[in-house]
């Protein structure tokens, strides 16, 4: 991993691949590199570093000429950040090179097979097995299309892969196996990338990539080939959104870019979904009986989507009555899930190729279950892979750290939970009536959050907390999984370390961590544990804490007698309130991360689309 960039056309392929790497950042990266057929030859240049490294190296891309080429940014799994470990690898025999998302789970033993078949290594990469592999079946059977058939169906993991052959110097194929890949077309030009704001400046028009697809291309002509080899027409698709919303617009980071457009993402999501006073998710057939006949429903996600399936847990069991779990997804296929034909699984990812996410959906089908997913990318492989799917409408996120789209996926689980609901009879006129009302007006209350007065507020918190190395978020019920959230924020920005808990385990061992200038952050919106909250608080004061306390603005006055303090919101239906209790953290996160100079849209280490396990 992590962003891979290939064009063949009659601009000079470097400058392209080199503005098409930089809209693929926002995916994290450690280093970089291209190459470029250029004098009959492979002429790959690489750096470790930011893009801008190998940017100077290339004078732009001026320095290779060429109009045919592959780049890629790269986060670190075979090797340490390295020029030699960057992509793209070259095979020993220097005639065909390779980008690769993914991991190589049997690189080991393909290592083994090519070294006793003469070929040498310069990296430590899994990558540079595939480039070897497919150069050392490119002299066996002297065709490039077979050569990397041949080396696929070898290849056990996942991949995306770009490949060039020095002898055939217009063609480009590209392969993918769990991994996002997507074709673009163009006008005597043509595109193959990880994600779509890499190839948005030159076309809108795409085809989706299955598992299994090869695409072979030049600049006129494309073949696309399924698993087993058969030649077979893909689906163009036009691309809806405008390259400007995967630009900042005159914010200073993509991340606060996006917490403003939280309100109109979910206008977005909800607004078409709510007609006549009804939900209506068009598509989704989950009938009374076989709502009935659940023995429980399990959401499955990864990082802040497990969190909204966290919170869904309270709002599933609120109104439908019916058992629900939030699972990791990289444990559920481990545990040995008590799943069948009486579960309904539903899958929470933002990219729709978050790969321990699209593992578990597998898992589930395989056992029977009906599965339903909620993401933000049309045509990912966990849409297609899913019976149902519901579309948060976020547009795209570029901050590694999620916000807008925690925001939609929350907004459709307040949905769904809504229709089951009704469909079931678990919930009166009243409360689903007051719940759509509700829904209708959270962009507006939203809006609300981020005044200039809100915004300068939570600076002047983070000014006063930025410098303290230990942070808990503690709250009571569903406060209790927006803690969640809001603790990652701090931990994926702000690299300060923070744990979320509900406030009632503090004194089963969290509480013994407490000291003076620990920061503690306490959410009390739930007028019912209001007073236990305040308690709680008491507790690690005594201890030397500094509370940040998020609260109601009816309660404020009362918080700000006990906590160092207060943020106030407006107060909402309770099962929504979450939806505005994250909008302060995220802000809060956001200007630590900045008073402690941090890169907020590419915190080290992190990617924003987890596509290996």
């Amino acid at each position: 991993m992590c962003g891979i960039v290939g064009y063949a056309g009659s601009r000079q392929a470097a400058p392209v691949l080199l503005n098409g790497l930089e809209k693929l950042e926002y995916r994290g990266y450690d280093s970089a590199g291209v190459c470029v057929h250029n004098d009959g030859g492979l002429n790959a240049v690489k750096a470790k570093g930011r893009l801008s490294v190998l940017r100077d190296r290339l004078e732009g891309g001026s320095a290779l000429p060429g109009t045919v080429g592959i780049g890629h940014t790269r986060w670190a799994t075979h090797g340490a950040p390295s020029d030699i470990n960057s992509h793209p690898h070259l095979s020993w025999t220097g005639k065909i090179a390779v980008v690769h998302n993914g991991i190589i789970e049997n690189e080991a033993r393909l290592r083994a097979k090519m070294l006793r078949k003469g070929a040498t290594f310069q990296s430590e990469t899994d990558t540079e097995v595939v480039a070897n592999m497919v150069g050392y079946y490119y002299e066996k059977h002297g065709d490039f299309v077979t050569a990397v058939r041949e080396t696929v169906m070898r290849l056990e993991g996942s991949f995306a892969l770009g490949i060039l052959c020095q002898d055939m110097p217009g063609t480009i194929v590209a392969v993918k196996k769990d991994s996002p890949l997507i074709f673009g077309f163009g006008e005597g030009e043509h595109f193959v990338a990880s994600d779509v704001p890499a190839i948005l400046k030159y076309t809108q028009t795409v085809a989706y990539l299955e598992d299994g697809d090869m695409a072979v291309f030049d600049a006129e002509n494309v073949v696309f080939y399924d698993s087993t080899g058969e030649i077979v027409e893909k689906k163009q698709e036009k691309i809806t959104w405008e390259m400007s919303a995967a630009e900042r617009g005159g914010y200073d980071h993509f991340m606060i870019k996006e917490i403003f457009e939280q309100p109109k993402a979910l206008r977005d999501t909800i607004s078409p979904r709510l007609r006549d006073g009804q939900v209506n998710l068009d598509g989704i057939e989950l009938s009374a009986e076989y709502l009935k006949n659940l023995r429980k429903i399990y959401l499955v996600a990864c990082g802040s989507a497990y969190y909204v399936s966290v919170l869904a847990k309270y709002i599933i069991e609120k109104t439908c009555r019916i058992p629900t779990e939030a699972m990791m997804a990289s444990e559920f296929r481990y545990c040995d899930p008590v799943v069948d034909e009486r579960n309904l699984v539903i899958f929470v990812s933002q990219s729709g190729e978050t790969a321990d996410t699209l593992a578990a959906l597998r898992e589930a089908k395989r056992r029977g279950a009906q599965t339903l997913a909620i993401v933000n990318v049309v045509g990912s492989a966990i849409a297609k892979a899913a019976d149902q799917v519901i579309y948060t409408w976020a547009g795209p996120e570029i901050a590694v750290a999620t916000t807008k789209a925690f925001s939609t996926q929350l907004s459709v689980v307040y949905l769904l939970a809504m229709q089951m609901a009704k469909t079931l009879g678990t919930m009166s006129t009243g409360e689903y009536l007051s719940l759509v009302e509700g829904l209708e007006q959270l962009p507006y209350d939203m809006d609300r959050l981020l005044s200039p007065k809100a915004l300068e507020k939570c600076q002047y918190l983070a000014s006063r907390y930025h410098a303290h190395h230990d942070a808990f978020y503690i709250g009571r019920n569903i406060d209790s999984g927006i803690c969640l959230e809001g603790s990652l924020k701090l931990k994926e920005i702000a690299y300060l370390h923070s744990e979320a808990y509900p406030a009632g385990e503090l004194k089963h061992g969290p509480i013994s961590l407490i000291e003076d200038g620990t920061l503690v952050v306490a959410l009390a919106t739930i007028e019912p544990l209001f007073d236990k909250t305040m308690a709680n608080i008491k507790e690690v004061k005594a201890r030397g804490a500094d509370v940040l306390c998020v609260t109601l603005e009816e309660l404020e006055e009362n918080a700000a007698a006990i906590a160092d303090s207060t943020i106030a919101i407006p107060k909402i239906h309770p099962l929504l309130q979450p939806s505005l209790s994250i909008i302060p953290l995220q802000l809060f996160s956001y200007y630590v991360a900045l008073y402690r100079g941090c890169d907020v849209d590419k915190p080290r280490n992190l990617a924003k689309s987890v596509t290996v396990e």
